[in-house]
């Protein structure tokens, strides 16, 4: 047993950062909800939090996989939730009073849309790329399929595992948005 006292910030990892920009992408994830203290300077309390996350039409050159992007959201489908307002601007449409009572986020996986990322400077001096916001894809855009070696959180041994198996994913240039 060790008897270690020592502590130190973790080294954190430097990903590749997505390109700025438009660009069509495929929902490849959903984590669950879970809840988390709110900071004190955003009123304090649990709040639930859920993460989306996707692949966009663009690959790292170093690792020649398509770059991921992910959004951290409250998990609520008030109005002015940033979770609902992504939602509804995807989709073309806004949700009806049955919808809000309940949206399963499995919905989108395999979905389509368009991403606008833009890149963001952190208080601690990193690059990060943020989803600005999600359109659906233009009529005969041909739909992304998530990389074959994607593999959902919520199926990995290790949650601290690389990212690396897809769901299926529709074929077929069907315009609609499957939710």
């Amino acid at each position: 047993m060790s008897n270690r006292t020592t502590v130190r910030e973790p080294e954190g990892k430097d990903f590749p950062q997505a390109p700025e920009g438009l660009h069509q992408a495929v929902c490849v994830d959903a984590w669950d909800v879970w809840t988390e203290q709110r900071p004190e300077e955003f009123g304090g309390g649990l709040v639930d939090k859920t993460r989306l996350v996707w692949e966009i039409d663009k690959t790292d050159k170093e690792n020649r996989r398509p770059y991921q992007v992910s959004h951290l959201y409250t998990a609520s489908l008030h109005e002015k939730a940033k979770l609902r307002q992504h939602l509804e601007s995807w989709r073309g449409r806004r949700f009806t009073d049955e919808e809000r009572q309940g949206f399963d986020l499995e919905n989108v996986i395999g979905a389509n849309c368009q991403l606008q990322i833009v890149h963001r400077l952190s208080r601690n001096g990193k690059t990060y790329s943020n989803v600005q916001a999600i359109v659906p894809i233009g009529k005969g855009m041909t739909k992304m399929r998530p990389s074959s070696d994607f593999i959902r959180r919520k199926d990995r041994k290790d949650r601290n595992e690389p990212e690396v198996e897809a769901p299926s994913s529709d074929d077929h240039d069907d315009d609609t948005v499957p939710f």
